[in-house]
Formats: C-alpha cells, sequence, structure tokens
C-alpha cells in the first residue's frame, strides 16, 4: 500500500453511505439531547429560584453530580449499571427498541441540562430586579412572570454560554460510540478498520464535525444578533 491518498473508497460506495447514516444518527442524537436539556434545564431553574429549600438543595445535587462526574461514566453508568435494576421485561423491551441510542440520549440530555441551567441561571441575575417587580405589580404570579417576562430574558442574556454548550453538546455525542451507538465516530472507526484508509476516514469525519460545530456557532451568532435588534427596539 503506497502513501497517497485515495478518498474514493470513502467517499463511495457502502461506506458513503455508512457515513451518511453515521452523521443523521449523530445528528438526531444531538438534537434529541438537546431538547430534553433544555427542557429539564428550565424546570431545574424555575425550581432553583423558588422558595422551597428541600427542592433547591436536590437541584443543587443534582447540578453538582453531573458537573463534576465525566459524561463517559455517566453515558456507562445508564447504559451497564442501571438496566440490571429493571425488570427483565423493559430490558428486553429496550433491547427490541434501540437501547444504546435510548440510553446515551438520556445520559446526554440529563448531563447538559445541568450546564444549560447554571447558563440561564446566570443569565436571571443579570436581568433587572426591576423586572420581577413590574410583573408582580401587573399582578402576574411566579410561574406566569417567570413564563413570560423573566426566563426569556434570562435566555437572551445566557445566550453566548448556551451556544458554547450547545456545540460541546454535539461533540459529545461522540463519546456514545462506546456503548455502541453508530454514531459518525463508530462508523468511522469501522471504516478504518475495513478499508485500512486511516488518514482519509479520519480526515472525513473531523471535516463533518467542524462544519456542523461551525454552522451551530454561526446560528448561534445569528440569533443573537436578532435577540438584539428586538429588544433595541
Amino acid at each position: 500500500m503506497n502513501g497517497s491518498l485515495d478518498f474514493s473508497v470513502i467517499l463511495h460506495g457502502q461506506y458513503g453511505q455508512m457515513i451518511v447514516d453515521g452523521m443523521l444518527l449523530t445528528l438526531q442524537l444531538a438534537l434529541g439531547s438537546w431538547l430534553l436539556a433544555m427542557v429539564l434545564a428550565m424546570l431545574l431553574v424555575v425550581i432553583r429560584l423558588s422558595n422551597l429549600r428541600v427542592l433547591q438543595w436536590l437541584v443543587a445535587a443534582y447540578v453538582s453530580y453531573h458537573r463534576n462526574v465525566p459524561t463517559l461514566i455517566q453515558l456507562m453508568m445508564w447504559y451497564f449499571a442501571i438496566p440490571t435494576l429493571l425488570p427483565e421485561s423493559v430490558q428486553i423491551w429496550l433491547n427490541d427498541f434501540n437501547a444504546e441510542f435510548v440510553f446515551s440520549l438520556l445520559a446526554l440530555g440529563l448531563c447538559q441540562a445541568a450546564y444549560f441551567s447554571e447558563d440561564i441561571r446566570s443569565g436571571l441575575r443579570a436581568t433587572p430586579a426591576g423586572q420581577t417587580e413590574a410583573a408582580r405589580a401587573l399582578g402576574m404570579g411566579y410561574m406566569q412572570s417567570m413564563h413570560l417576562i423573566i426566563l426569556p430574558q434570562g435566555i437572551r442574556n445566557a445566550l453566548p454560554a448556551l451556544i458554547n454548550h450547545t456545540v460541546l453538546l454535539f461533540k459529545n455525542t461522540s463519546l456514545a460510540m462506546v456503548i455502541g451507538v453508530a454514531d459518525l465516530t463508530y462508523v468511522t472507526r469501522e471504516i478504518e478498520n475495513y478499508t485500512f484508509r486511516t488518514f482519509e476516514a479520519y480526515l472525513v469525519s473531523t471535516l463533518c464535525y467542524l462544519f456542523f460545530s461551525l454552522l451551530l456557532m454561526g446560528a448561534g451568532a445569528l440569533l443573537a444578533q436578532r435577540f438584539q435588534r428586538v429588544y433595541a427596539r
């Protein structure tokens, strides 16, 4: 085998289709875990800002756990350890419905929710206290004022940090390969094993990750500009 580069084997035929399928699965995993993380993060923020001490402590413990335990360990905990606590019938059902994908989505989403919640909480701290007082003066309750007034402004303030952690979430989907999720990283390794085109396989994978990471950052920058124009009016 000579040292010349040849991408034709990697980009065409069954290997090209493997890359496409792996990239699509990566995007599905990233989107699903992002939606889970964002919904849960907003719920965590609302609970953390309430006056219930016990719930505040539970949320703080949740955030501390997910921010201090490596994401890879959390993935392996969900896939290898937690299923052993479930009834056998549930384990069989999960195995029939792509348990690897389900558990990786849960692990990544729950982990990223801790980061998103702290980003949003920091954004809320930058919101003027007068906004809350004005909402209360208009007769809004706690949940209504959070939903209509406070959270939108907090998310706007937190947008740069949320964008950075969204990109981090997208890149962390590559960790799912360790539990057998056939994402882009997994299929890249498989293609390299079959073709021995190591440089070509990993270069294509690198460019795919780079493209979508830059796309996310660009979309985030456009969204930030849009928020600035809206709130500048």
